[in-house]
């Protein structure tokens, strides 16, 4: 570990002194984004602070507005959705990433039967989901008591789905500034319409703000947006040839995305059958700000994995600009929530502040080994090498349920918190004993 908290060390201050160096004249700047993992990444980064941000905003409006029952329902509905969707998109947006740079006149149709089968798998998922809630998950049988809310949440989980996917697109080709112009729109509408909705609706009126927004967003990024990168791009409802490519690469990485992801969208649905909506509440609002962190790693990851699918050869030095920007940004921002967790909560009220502090800061520590992680999976993607993607994944997810299930009841929302460091620092431990140990062997084979 010390060997890698000194290449760490050394990468931040390289990155920090470029900065430095880069801010001092335009031209320099322009160098900055011409080196498309930089920009790329640091798109996404603002993309991602600017949802981060704008989520803050949602939920403090939420809070406000909504009684934390409410809050609860809405926020264990999202995570479903967002459960669902994981389940729906099949891994295809990471074989977009890696096969469309090189798909030539193949393009097109590998991007609409991507979506094509995007929207079949969801729906199909979204009405087993509503038509088994009495066995998995009782707290939310509200959804099938009226058929808007039915059609409300299939239409929403298609568009989860497809914003995954369809977001995906983009960083293939490099343009990451549309998700930024998505997310814009998804923002600009979700924000008063929560309000809007407050006074004609329960927890719909949470849900449905952000289900209509994103739908509108959506709209823009396949119609709008693909076109302008992917040129005589129009959508179509296909499944072409094409797809069969990409097949094998899309179910490794959908089965470790989806390994990946699970806790995240599992657990509120766990903790509110478990400890009740309130609960749910207090450690959907410590997550969501938790992971506006996370989004500095997930940002530079994904970018690091689109270069590599460009250009295998430069992997090693997008590696060491990957851990050049990372940790100077991560560092402060973690050091900044540890401090400020409370008084943070308190925006979203004193209930929120007494009862999820410790959770914040248990999971903003959990970043520190997270963004090891995170960047050693964008590698093995990079690589192919499926089965170590696979097994990482599959260790995170079931670690971390499993000693959830068992904190939960005896130490509340905390228990999901010590669950999740635990299971990162195993990981990062691992990751970096391989590392240490690497290094050492070749430096004997060197002498």
């Amino acid at each position: 570990m010390l060997e890698l908290m000194k290449q760490l060390n050394k990468h931040a201050f390289e990155f920090l002194s470029d900065v430095i160096s880069i801010a001092t004249s335009k031209q320099r700047l322009k160098q900055l984004f011409h080196i498309s993992l930089y920009s790329n990444a640091l798109y996404l980064m603002i993309t991602n602070a600017f949802s981060a941000l704008c989520g803050f905003a949602f939920w403090v409006i939420v809070a406000r507005f909504y009684p934390a029952e409410a809050v609860g329902l809405a926020s264990a509905v999202l995570a479903a959705m967002g459960l669902l969707a994981s389940f729906a998109n099949l891994g295809l947006g990471y074989g977009l990433i890696r096969f469309l740079p090189h798909s030539g006149g193949k393009a097109n149709s590998l991007l609409n039967s991507s979506f094509t089968i995007s929207i079949l798998a969801s729906l199909l998922i979204s009405l087993i989901f509503l038509g088994g809630l009495g066995f998995w998950s009782p707290a939310l049988l509200f959804l099938r008591q009226d058929p808007v809310l039915i059609a409300a949440f299939v239409v929403f989980t298609i568009a989860f789905t497809l914003k995954w996917t369809a977001g995906e697109a983009l960083i293939a080709k490099r343009r990451a500034f549309f998700l930024l112009a998505r997310e814009g729109v998804f923002n600009v509408l979700r924000l008063p319409l929560v309000i809007l909705l407050a006074g004609v609706f329960h927890s719909s009126g949470i849900f449905g703000s952000w289900g209509i927004s994103l739908c509108v967003a959506l709209l823009f990024n396949i119609f709008l947006f693909l076109p302008r990168v992917q040129p005589d791009y129009r959508p179509r409802p296909t499944i072409g040839r094409e797809i069969k490519e990409i097949i094998h690469f899309s179910t490794g990485n959908y089965l470790a995305n989806l390994l990946k992801g699970v806790p995240g969208l599992v657990l509120p649905i766990m903790i509110i059958n478990i400890l009740g909506a309130e609960s749910t509440a207090y450690y959907y609002i410590a997550w969501s700000i938790a992971a506006s962190v996370v989004m500095v790693v997930e940002s530079t990851s994904m970018s690091l994995f689109a270069e590599g699918s460009y250009d295998g050869e430069r992997l090693g030095l997008n590696i060491r600009r990957s851990l050049k920007m990372v940790f100077p940004i991560l560092v402060p921002a973690v050091i900044l929530i540890l401090a400020f967790a409370d008084k943070i909560l308190l925006a979203f009220g004193s209930s929120y502040s007494e009862n999820a502090t410790t959770l914040l800061r248990m999971l903003t520590l959990s970043t520190l080994p997270l963004a090891i992680n995170t960047i050693y999976l964008s590698i093995k993607r990079v690589e192919k090498k499926l089965a170590i993607l696979i097994a990482v994944t599959a260790f995170l997810a079931v670690t971390t349920l499993t000693l959830s299930y068992v904190l939960l009841p005896r130490m509340g929302i905390t228990g999901a918190g010590i669950a999740w460091l635990i299971s990162q620092v195993t990981v990062a431990v691992v990751i970096t004993v391989g590392f240490v140990k690497r290094r050492f062997t070749a430096k004997r084979g060197a002498s």
